[in-house]
């Protein structure tokens, strides 16, 4: 019966020792014990009873970046131990903690663009979504998805913009009628309208007038 649980310090060398089998990107084991130093919630390791890691995950948080998500930087389960819900679980496992501990608003990952099987549970079992295409990603130049899960404080935020941008489209439109009603005569002025068209007339014909004794005049 193989079990989940948060990774320690000790886990470390096991970790590393089941990245060498399992993937082509390798990492020094200071990299595991920099994301075990800074983010020791979240890396999470698959372990039989007699302690054996067969599977882990490792993960981080983003820095330096407005929005507050995590990272899968590495998941990797022993050949013999696949196709057994393991990488669901190491995944869940972590994601939970970054909601939990860090109001994470959506965690991302990169996988390769020919690993079918990685894709595959990434996007229909976890619900990750492509971002975008990474061209030559990876140290042998093979192209990557970046993809993302939107978490519970993802959702809330993207409501909350909604709600914002609904409410600036609202006062806009609001300003807009405001603005025509204002432009529009009052009461007052369609009724001395006629009598201002009529005074116009009146000083044009008076205009008329004038001019013609001015003719006259000249003509004298």
């Amino acid at each position: 019966m193989v079990s989940i649980r948060p990774a320690t310090i000790d886990d470390l060398p096991g970790m590393q020792a089941c990245n060498l089998c399992c993937l082509p990107e390798n990492y020094q084991m200071k990299y595991y014990l920099y994301h075990a130093l800074s983010w020791p919630q979240l890396p999470q390791v698959a372990v039989t009873p007699e302690n054996r890691i067969v599977g882990y995950v490792l993960a981080k948080m983003e820095e330096d970046t407005e929005e507050v998500h995590g990272h899968i930087t590495s998941l990797a389960v022993m050949r013999s131990y696949r196709r057994l819900g393991i990488a669901t679980n190491l995944m869940r496992a972590s994601i939970a903690t970054m909601e939990e501990c860090f109001n994470s608003e959506f965690v991302s990952l990169h996988v390769r663009y020919t690993n079918r099987a990685a894709f595959s549970l990434y996007s229909n079992t976890l619900g990750f979504e492509i971002q975008d295409i990474e061209k030559g990603y990876y140290a042998d130049k093979e192209d990557a998805y970046d993809m993302r899960k939107t978490l519970k404080a993802g959702f809330e935020k993207q409501d909350r913009e909604r709600e914002k941008k609904s409410k600036r489209d609202k006062e806009k439109e609001a300003a807009k009628e405001n603005e025509k009603e204002s432009k529009k005569p009052t009461d007052e002025e369609k009724e001395d309208a006629p009598e201002k068209a009529d005074e116009k007339k009146d000083e044009a014909k008076e205009d008329e007038e004038a001019k013609k004794k001015r003719k006259k005049k000249g003509k004298k």
